[in-house]
């Protein structure tokens, strides 16, 4: 068989070279459209749903929310294992599917089912799916320069503008925002007060959330015009807290302000974020979708981020803290060059040793096509180009390169003998 294949090349070069054109071809469109990453995505095909219940103990969070949840979530198709996490006010459920389930169709399985079980959990519960992301996920990270800026005000400037803008990036499954303080306005009531005006503390929530509120009164019509009614009740300042009435006392009002003081302070943090050591910093964390091509994202991101620049206070920069990119770029610069030196050093010792320029010339031809088809089997079975992979092409270089003189200098020496006898 071998010589058969043998004979047939020699006898027919014209199309073993449009062949090795058409896969150097092919092999340099896979490339294209290969992913392209630093790490290898080794994480378990994977659905999390994230439920919340603040205040609760870690074995009330498992017997009230986290075990129902895993009972109701078993039986569905290509599910390996489900495990389940309860810690303080938090719940984790991973749902491990099978390697060759659709991400997004696991995702639409699982909401199914949460649609189902949301009946057994307490009132006001609701488990939500988390980010169709992965463990490796995390390819970008910036940090707001904002000199003379407070935290909580770049904290906003993060929550409501910058992380919005981001997460319409194609390809971006989230940005998650760390650092800084998350305003609140929070009310400090005095128990005294409350048990004097004879008032429980259920009362002065139920009053805070029915006036922040707007209601819908319908519409009137009056000469021939008509007027829709409604009551704004949306809270905009902390005045307006104060001057809400939770009950009467003798006749006379109970407001916020005879019972509470109201004020403008951070939610409650258990971590900050430092940046080198030169104080906090507020930022955010871009997550990819799963499947995703790491470089395109990450560029777009950087795209999307000078467009947004331009709308921030005056001051305010982007700072980059971790960019992927610059790894992948280096990864892929170091496979290049290796490329370059394994062709120039072969030609050299084909030429050297053989006094034949063809001879080198049929190993220069070899390397390339032969690298094009390991990205065309990268691309057809769905692995990404990452370190890994990458390493393991710069390996193979040198096997391809011993075979390639092994091979060259036998035959030259059939040739020579065949001569010789000649």
């Amino acid at each position: 068989m071998t010589d058969k294949i043998i004979s047939f090349a020699l006898k027919n070069r014209l199309i073993v070279i449009l062949l090795a054109a058409a896969l150097f071809v092919w092999g340099i469109f896979a490339l294209q459209r290969n992913p392209i990453d630093a790490i290898p995505d080794l994480s378990e095909n994977q659905v999390i749903v994230f439920t919340e219940w603040m205040g609760r103990g870690p074995q009330v969070i498992e017997d009230q929310v986290t075990y129902p949840l895993i009972s109701n979530l078993q039986g569905i198709p290509k599910v390996k294992n489900i495990r389940g996490s309860s810690m303080f006010g938090m719940s984790f459920v991973f749902i491990i599917f099978e390697d060759n389930a659709d991400i997004y169709w696991a995702r639409t399985r699982v909401l199914e089912r949460l649609n189902y079980a949301q009946r057994l959990l307490p009132p006001g519960v609701i488990p939500t799916l988390g980010p169709d992301g992965t463990g490796v996920g995390h390819i970008f990270w910036y940090t707001l320069d904002a000199k003379g800026m407070d935290l909580g005000e770049q904290r906003a400037l993060q929550d409501w503008y910058i992380k919005f803008a981001l997460q319409n990036v194609p390809g971006v499954s989230e940005v998650a925002s760390f650092g800084g303080f998350q305003k609140q306005y929070q009310v400090v009531i005095d128990p005294i007060k409350l048990v004097y005006y004879n008032l429980n503390l259920d009362q002065v929530v139920s009053a805070i959330r029915k006036n922040n509120n707007d209601v819908g009164g319908g519409k009137f019509e009056m000469s021939d015009m008509g007027y829709i009614v409604r009551g704004q009740g949306y809270i905009k300042n902390i005045n307006e807290i104060e001057e809400i009435a939770v009950g009467h006392f003798n006749t006379i009002p109970v407001r916020i302000r005879d019972i509470a003081t109201v004020q403008m302070g951070g939610d409650l943090r258990l971590g900050i974020f430092d940046e080198n050591g030169m104080g906090e910093v507020v930022g955010g964390i871009v997550v990819m979708r799963y499947g995703q091509n790491t470089n395109e994202v990450i560029h777009a991101v950087k795209v999307r981020m000078k467009e947004v620049e331009k709308g921030l206070p005056e001051g305010v920069k982007f700072k980059v803290a971790y960019d992927r990119s610059i790894l992948i770029g280096e990864a892929i610069k170091s496979v290049r060059k290796t490329l370059i030196e394994e062709m120039i050093m072969v030609s050299l010792v084909v030429l050297i040793f053989l006094f034949h320029w063809k001879s080198a010339l049929i190993i220069l031809i070899q390397l390339p096509v032969s690298i094009a088809i390991a990205f065309i089997l990268l691309d057809i079975f769905g692995i990404s180009s990452n370190i890994m992979s990458l390493t393991g092409i710069v390996l193979a270089i040198g096997v391809i390169v011993d075979a390639g003189i092994v091979m060259v200098e036998n035959s030259y020496r059939h040739l020579s003998e065949e001569i010789y006898i000649e």
